[in-house]
């Protein structure tokens, strides 16, 4: 069956995450916190607008985003980034896990040599920062 325009196509159905992902980089371009319509009015299409909120109320409990009261809805703000978003998702697998060392080490083993060096050196630099596990006894 074809539309009035005669494309004939259904809109394609976002990858999972995607739309995440989409509405976290309109968030980040706005000026000010905003409301889910004008996230809405930004994505196009016919996404209903109760989608929209889903996905805000989701970023939110992931906390990619922020809210504040705006009479009786919210209004948004991004506090992650795409790459923050998707640490999120990484640390929301790895605590849904019981054995976390069998999840890290699977990671860890299908890492290529580049990502296994990078992450060699981020945990390396890491480490200064973080208290000893056995202070020395005086």
């Amino acid at each position: 069956m074809t539309d009035r325009g005669g494309a004939g196509r259904t809109p394609r159905r976002r990858g999972q995450g995607e739309l995440e992902t989409q509405v976290l980089a309109l968030l980040r371009t706005a000026p000010e916190p905003v409301a889910a319509a004008w996230v809405q009015d930004r994505l196009g299409g016919d996404l209903a607008y109760t989608t929209v909120v889903t996905i805000l109320t989701r970023l939110h409990a992931k906390g990619a985003v922020a809210r504040e009261r705006s009479g009786r809805s919210f209004r948004w703000t991004a506090v992650a980034d795409e790459a923050g978003l998707a640490a999120l998702r990484m640390r929301r697998v790895l605590d849904s896990e019981t054995d976390r060392e069998a999840v890290l080490t699977s990671f860890v083993t299908t890492l290529s040599p580049g990502d296994e060096r990078l992450l060699r050196a981020l945990l390396e630099a890491a480490e200064p920062s973080e208290p000893p596990e056995h202070p020395a006894e005086g």
